[in-house]
């Protein structure tokens, strides 16, 4: 099925993340750091595109979610939970969403989030070590 959102993408920043969410290919990445003077103000717009998008979401069709996020302040950590919290609740009304959270094998506390974020969500949540070079 079609649909009629349009794609939302936002440059990172030396202290934002870069997001990507496609509504066509049904992918959603969040890349980078993440300590915005105003976390809630940058992550509004993006939970609510994240709304939008999960209510017209047909149940079988796939999202992929990847996180890449070497640091992330507390702020930004309560909107995360709030993000992944609709994941979370989106794949309990039955659609299907993996999430897929790349860190750093010599980032720990990059792995330390994860794991975190993972005990407190039901939806199939994928950690993996990126390749170093």
């Amino acid at each position: 099925m079609m649909t009629d959102m349009q794609a939302i993408h936002i440059e990172g920043s030396r202290s934002t993340p870069e997001i990507h969410f496609d509504p066509v290919l049904n992918t959603l990445s969040v890349k980078g750091q993440s300590f915005p003077e105003n976390a809630f103000k940058f992550y509004e717009p993006i939970l609510a595109w994240l709304d939008m998008y999960l209510e017209q979401l047909q149940q079988e069709v796939t999202v992929k979610f990847e996180l890449m996020l070497p640091y992330i302040n507390t702020s930004s950590t309560k909107c995360f939970m709030t993000l992944l919290e609709k994941l979370d609740e989106a794949h309990a009304a039955g659609k299907n969403v993996q999430l897929f959270w790349y860190y750093d094998m010599e980032n720990e506390s990059e792995f330390e989030c994860a794991q975190e974020f993972k005990e407190d969500l039901n939806l199939p949540f994928h950690l993996i070590c990126k390749e170093t070079t």
